[in-house]
């Protein structure tokens, strides 16, 4: 494992080098995943989590009452308090058809996220029409390698064809979300969804990691903390706690490598 300095000269896209240099910045590696419904409390939680994350985690489609000022908003606070936005779109069609939904219908998310994902079952062919769109607005994408719900249908050759898919658009796939490092290319950053500080699973099937196993026994980079955060009692402490478990992981997991 390298740390996060050693891995920003192996990156090419610009927002994989941004991410890295906030993480390394704000001794952060946590990204809070806010599923509320409406734009205020989105905005609230996001305004009390943002000194603690490098990442904010959004699904625009269920705000209810969803207007541009949002996005306004949401720019400003990720300005603020220097994180990114990851919209969790999860693209899943032909490439013209992903290209149209990255870039118009009402949320016209290529304007405003820094970050967005995409499962590979259609093939390359959905990178390549995110990327005709993301690339040049200076974006990058995330590719779903596993997930952390029980019994999903995430195979052997699924993940290994998504790794091989990334390694052909490092350009503008940095990374993964998964349960556990897939490769040992330094370039690509992991995100885990399913953290919390104590391991278990809720009645939808949602399985849960601590940070501890997730950074020091999978390796993986980027801790994503929905319920666990934003249902507490006290969101910005709470979220100060992930940060801090996170980043003690981070540390510990270097010290347990030692010197590259």
């Amino acid at each position: 494992m390298l740390s996060y300095e050693d891995r920003l000269p192996h990156c090419t896209n610009p927002v994989a080098k941004k991410l890295l240099t906030l993480m390394i910045s704000k001794e952060s590696n946590l990204c809070v995943n806010p599923d509320l419904t409406t734009c205020e409390e989105v905005l609230t939680i996001a305004d009390k989590v943002g000194p603690s994350i490098c990442v904010l985690k959004t699904h625009v489609d269920i705000i209810n009452d969803f207007t541009p000022d949002f996005i306004k908003e949401l720019q400003q606070l990720a300005n603020k308090h220097q994180f990114l936005i990851f919209e969790d779109r999860k693209f899943a069609d032909i490439g013209n058809t992903v290209k149209l939904q990255y870039e118009h219908g009402i949320y016209h998310i290529a304007d405003w996220a820094h970050i967005t994902n995409a499962h590979t079952l259609p093939g390359p062919g959905v990178i390549e029409g995110l990327k005709s769109v993301g690339l040049s607005k200076g974006n990058a994408l995330l590719l779903l390698a596993q997930m952390s719900s029980k019994d999903n249908l995430f195979t052997h050759d699924y993940i290994h064809r998504t790794i091989k898919m990334a390694e052909q658009h490092k350009d503008f796939v940095i990374g993964f979300i998964a349960q556990q490092r897939l490769s040992d290319a330094p370039h690509f950053i992991y995100f885990t969804p399913g953290i919390k500080l104590q391991s278990g699973n809720d009645a939808l099937g949602q399985q849960y990691n601590t940070p501890e196993h997730a950074i020091i026994k999978n390796d993986v980079d980027i801790i994503i903390v929905g319920r666990g955060i934003f249902e507490a009692e006290n969101p910005e402490k709470e979220a100060e706690i992930y940060r801090q478990a996170g980043w003690n992981a981070y540390q510990k997991k270097l010290e347990l490598i030692g010197p590259t």
